[in-house]
């Protein structure tokens, strides 16, 4: 690739700009932007052209049409060697546009903030994935940037390569960028789904983030991976080894049941995914004591979940029985002690969960089962 002329940067999240700003400008690279960016970029005190002086036209409806402009996509669509696009761009006065910088709207961080429909129709973003749409397909000469975590990789390419980046580097990019649109777009499908009770449209969109890659699945010759629709997982690890796939899959197992009895009460012990002693006593050691006595041998090795926080006398019941995984809802500094002891021993506290997802899904090759979730709340009296 030649060397990058210019640049449009348009972001939401405008952290770690300053640093990227030296290295555009030390390569003397054009800087085109608008609204909030081309202030933050003034601001900074770097040399920027606003988006309406580039174009030639004003932004317009509120800001939702500024960067949707012919200038804008030929300058970044244009096949550099193509005599066609070549002799289109000059007939209309249009120059290229070499690196496009775009995060989007925040419209999932909006939905955590608001119920308010205008605020959130408002953050679904149109320019951004527009351009990034564009940089990505093009990206035998143009580099796209859809996220700050990119900012240090890309400098470290402007620096090595004179102002240039590789052509893997750009599909590199070109590859995430279209994750990140299809992700944007999944989340706002699911969200107008969700809105309308829509449990299962003609065209189901799925969406996760990558929250660790394991160190095999089921069977040691599997590949894994866990995702999350959300930004992390509602459970966290304080002790012990790494979680495993096997581990996951029991500690949802074990959860689905925990989750679903009475507030602040209930054990639930379980063994290859399968629950080998429920209890849903009120009384910590008592209803540990129930679970237990359902089937003491299966629950050797095995993963317990309680419904409320471990105290350090029922800690010392749960010591003198070899477990995998211990779940709870908060765990006192005693218990804590008492249970760390054990140094390979899985401590999760899931205090931060509650089974408000509606969707369940079974899958086997490329078909999904998908199904409401079984959250009906259990008592004694519905035995």
């Amino acid at each position: 690739m030649s060397k990058i002329k210019s640049a449009l940067i348009s972001v939401s999240d405008k952290s770690n700009l300053k640093p990227l700003l030296k290295v555009l400008n030390k390569n003397k690279i054009k800087l085109i932007s608008s609204g909030g960016t081309y202030k933050e970029i003034r601001k900074l005190n770097f040399k920027c052209i606003e988006i309406s002086k580039f174009t030639g036209f004003k932004e317009i409806l509120d800001g939702r049409v500024k960067t949707l402009h012919p200038k804008i996509h030929a300058g970044i669509l244009n096949k550099r060697n193509d005599k066609f696009h070549l002799k289109e761009l000059k007939k209309n006065d249009f120059e290229n546009i070499d690196l496009v910088i775009t995060n989007f709207y925040p419209f999932e961080k909006t939905l955590k903030l608001t119920n308010n429909e205008n605020k959130i129709i408002e953050n679904i973003d149109i320019g951004g994935p527009a351009m990034v749409r564009a940089a990505a397909k093009n990206f035998k000469d143009v580099a796209v940037i859809t996220s700050t975590n990119q900012y240090s990789e890309l400098i470290n390419q402007l620096e090595k390569k004179n102002g240039s980046t590789s052509l893997e580097f750009r599909k590199k990019m070109s590859q995430i960028a279209f994750s990140e649109t299809a992700y944007y777009d999944s989340v706002i499908s699911n969200y107008f789904n969700s809105v309308s009770n829509i449990y299962f449209p003609e065209k189901k969109v799925l969406h996760g983030n990558l929250i660790e890659k394991l160190r095999y699945g089921e069977n040691p010759h599997q590949q894994s991976a866990i995702y999350s629709l959300n930004s992390n997982l509602k459970i966290s690890q304080i002790h012990g080894k790494k979680l495993s796939y096997n581990n996951y899959n029991d500690i949802f197992s074990a959860l689905t049941i925990s989750k679903s009895l009475p507030e602040n009460s209930g054990t639930v012990i379980v063994k290859h995914a399968n629950p080998c002693g429920v209890s849903s006593l009120k009384n910590k050691i008592e209803s540990f004591r129930y679970a237990l006595a359902c089937d003491p041998i299966s629950a050797f090795g095995g993963i317990i979940s309680c419904n409320f926080k471990i105290t350090t006398n029922l800690a010392k019941e749960i010591n003198k029985i070899f477990f995998e995984v211990i779940i709870a809802n908060g765990f006192d500094k005693g218990a804590l002690k008492l249970l760390k002891s054990k140094k390979n021993l899985r401590i999760v506290d899931a205090s931060k969960l509650s089974l408000t997802e509606l969707i369940k899904f079974t899958s086997m090759d490329k078909t999904m089962l998908i199904q409401t979730e079984d959250k009906k709340m259990f008592s004694k009296k519905d035995f």
